[in-house]
């Protein structure tokens, strides 16, 4: 869904309206409704990449909570490492697959080989790349003891598939963002009157 379509137009107005009627103090419905917002929003374009964006909330999710409970340097370095190598090798697989293998197709080519060597046509996730480096720099910061993680999967969900920044970043550190998926909000006229600016 682009955010200069029609589709959006309507979408954004029913998630604005549907946020404001849950009671203040329902947080957690709240949350459900951006996390479910967020998830038709981004498999809008494709809803075959949920299980992408999803497994890597619920890798992230669970491996910061086992570093920070983890009290033994080098496990608490292997989750690291679980956590970093999952998520950039999904981003190089998906952005860089094709452009190694046409490269090599090339390299073999300007020798004097004929390689028969088919791409994949791997179809790029859209946003993969901001929500792999917010779920990274929340398990980084976990790591470096600079964030307590977040007990609520829900609201981890919600700030890893925050649909206002999904494809268009910033990418928000969580210390930032993650902290508003847990406060009460009040409808502010004002505020909401800027933001439509």
């Amino acid at each position: 869904m682009l955010f200069n379509s029609l589709a959006f137009a309507l979408f954004l107005p029913a998630v604005f309206l549907l946020y404001w009627a849950i009671n203040a103090k329902e947080i957690k419905w709240r949350n459900g409704l951006i996390l479910l917002s967020s998830l038709v929003f981004y498999g809008w374009w494709d809803w075959r990449f949920l299980g992408l964006i999803l497994g890597s909330a619920l890798l992230d999710f669970f491996i910061g909570g086992a570093i920070y409970a983890s009290t033994n340097s080098r496990h608490r370095g292997f989750l690291f490492a679980l956590s970093l190598g999952f998520n950039l090798g999904a981003l190089a697989f998906f952005k860089y697959f094709n452009f190694f293998i046409e490269s090599f197709a090339s390299v073999l080519s300007s020798a004097g080989l004929q390689p028969n060597i088919h791409t994949l046509e791997i179809l790029l996730p859209v946003g993969i790349s901001f929500y792999t480096f917010q779920t990274l720099s929340y398990t980084i910061d976990i790591y470096r003891n600079r964030l307590e993680p977040e007990s609520n999967l829900i609201s981890f969900a919600s700030y890893v598939t925050f649909f206002p920044q999904l494809v268009a970043g910033p990418i928000e550190r969580a210390a930032h963002l993650l902290p508003q998926f847990s406060t009460e909000k009040r409808f502010d006229a004002q505020v909401a009157s800027e933001g439509l600016r």
